[in-house]
């Protein structure tokens, strides 16, 4: 392997980096990994994985690099992977589990919402969530990285391991799809939404 795909740190090197580039970006990596999965156990043990990975191929990461980019592409493979993996396997309910909850005394029905809905209501308002959530995971992923966690058109390219021209494509396919969905709303907000601006 060539000196830019393989460093050899020291086991103290590793420790730094690890702390020093790569910790800082622990919130941002779950919430783009609850983003992803919709389950707030499911993304932690993808931040996990992530970081797991992270640490294991450190050799792999020059110092100094974009260490947030680093770990988003190697979060997205592995949800990618999970992914796959879970589609592959029929779903799995304990219903012993949700007939014991629904027929105790002590349910409230309405505590059982959504907390996809929940987990990122300070940060967007419902509508705006929803809206989001029901996008495709390709759609979804590109908003994610470009607007609301700041990447580059090439960053995102290499994060997704898709060429640049189809991130652009992507991004502006994603926007429109928002932008529709959102329409009433936005008219309800008093916004006009005609597709002529005027000057």
């Amino acid at each position: 392997m060539s000196e830019v795909q393989r460093r050899k740190y020291s086991q103290e090197e590793k420790t730094a980096i690890f702390d020093g580039e790569f910790m800082p970006h622990i919130d941002s990596m779950y919430n783009f990994a609850f983003r992803l999965t919709f389950d707030e156990d499911d993304a932690k043990d993808l931040v996990q994985d992530t970081y797991m990975k992270a640490f294991r191929f450190i050799n792999s990461f020059e110092k100094g690099t974009n260490a947030k980019a680093w770990l988003f592409r190697i979060l997205k493979n592995s949800f990618i992977n999970e992914y796959r993996k879970k589609s592959k396997q029929p779903t799995k309910v304990d219903y012993q589990e949700v007939e014991t909850f629904y027929n105790s005394d002590d349910v409230d029905y309405q505590s059982t919402s959504d907390l996809r809905a929940e987990s990122v209501k300070d940060m967007l308002g419902d509508e705006i969530s929803n809206a989001l959530n029901a996008l495709a995971v390709d759609f979804r992923t590109v908003i994610i990285l470009a607007d609301l966690e700041g990447f580059t058109y090439e960053e995102m390219a290499k994060i997704l391991d898709i060429p640049i021209g189809t991130v652009r494509s992507r991004l502006h396919r994603a926007r429109n799809l928002l932008k529709e969905q959102l329409k009433g709303y936005a008219q309800s907000m008093g916004y006009n939404t005609n597709e002529e601006e005027e000057d």
